[in-house]
């Protein structure tokens, strides 16, 4: 079993044949993972809300690679009635091998959507809970499939789990305690996919990744348009490993010979940079019984119950 540190780019193996689906892949860490994908012969739908994003991507990774079989759709996924929309579409295409559930706001300003949903909370978890949901039938048909949701170090910082209603505002609103929350319920959701397919004796595997500390500008697009937003964009592009380094701990997840309910970062001190391999999580993280009520919090919210 390929467990890191040794793990790199290099042991991806050919996958021709099989069919990924990547939100947030115009971008950052998701547009590494998309053009390393279908380099290695996967077709590849890049999921992502702006359309003209969607062209541009599409468009520059197959100049770099005229090979590559690229389907754009369009999914926002802090819009439950659009991410329906999305499943529905990618349902046609067959069977799915690979979902990476990587798009993820960071720290934004209060805002609700149109589901009565905090925007984080909306786009990091409930819009992928819905998708993976609604797109479970093609995940198992595919006879041998895996989930990768993307987490963080923030979730250690995390003191509770969101297990309340998630349209009714507990208390005063922060924005990094509440992206924290966010990050710590990817995990919960994927330890819980993992138990519940395993249970079911299903041929899906869950796991998560962490891209450490990487120049991606997610860290300040909820406060871009303030001096502390620009500072921390900055200070990630200092400090911060590339994209391209930071996708590696994904790919790893996404593409290594790993048993559901692994989570991959980078093997540096802190797991801050550093090359892919599996690492630990918080307690509260692997609390068996909070993943149970979060789930459940998450299907009354979504209206989505997994077959």
């Amino acid at each position: 079993m390929s467990r890191g540190p040794g793990w790199t780019r290099e042991d991806i193996p050919d996958l021709t044949g099989r069919r990924a689906l990547v939100t947030g892949g115009t971008s950052g860490l998701g547009l590494v993972v998309v053009a390393t994908l279908a380099r290695h012969g996967a077709e590849v739908v890049l999921a992502t809300r702006d359309e003209a994003r969607l062209a541009a991507t599409v468009a520059r990774v197959q100049r770099e690679q005229p090979e590559a079989r690229l389907r754009p759709l369009r999914v926002d996924l802090a819009d439950q009635s659009s991410v329906r929309r999305g499943a529905a579409e990618a349902a046609t295409y067959g069977p799915l091998h690979l979902l990476v559930n990587n798009a993820g706001v960071m720290a934004t300003p209060y805002a609700r959507t149109s589901d009565g949903f905090e925007l984080q909370m909306a786009t990091n978890v409930l819009g992928h809970f819905t998708l993976t949901g609604l797109l479970w039938p093609r995940l198992i048909e595919s006879g041998g499939a895996r989930v990768v949701s993307v987490s963080s170090q923030g979730h250690r910082m995390a003191r509770s789990a969101p297990l309340g209603d998630p349209r009714v505002q507990e208390g005063p609103y922060r924005r990094w305690p509440t992206y924290a929350r966010t990050k710590l319920a990817n995990l919960l959701f994927t330890f819980e996919l993992d138990r519940r397919a395993r249970a079911a004796g299903l041929p899906v595997r869950a796991l998560a990744a962490h891209p450490g500390l990487s120049a991606t500008g997610l860290m300040a697009s909820g406060q871009r348009a303030q001096p502390v937003g620009r500072i921390l964009d900055a200070a990630f592009a200092l400090l911060g490993q590339p994209a391209a380094v930071g996708a590696l701990p994904l790919l790893m997840a996404a593409t290594a010979d790993l048993p559901g309910g692994t989570y991959v970062g980078p093997g540096g001190p802190g797991e801050v940079r550093g090359m892919p391999q599996v690492v630990g999580t918080s307690r509260l993280a692997r609390d068996p019984e909070a993943a149970r009520r979060f789930w459940e919090v998450a299907q009354q919210a979504t209206g989505v119950v997994y077959p």
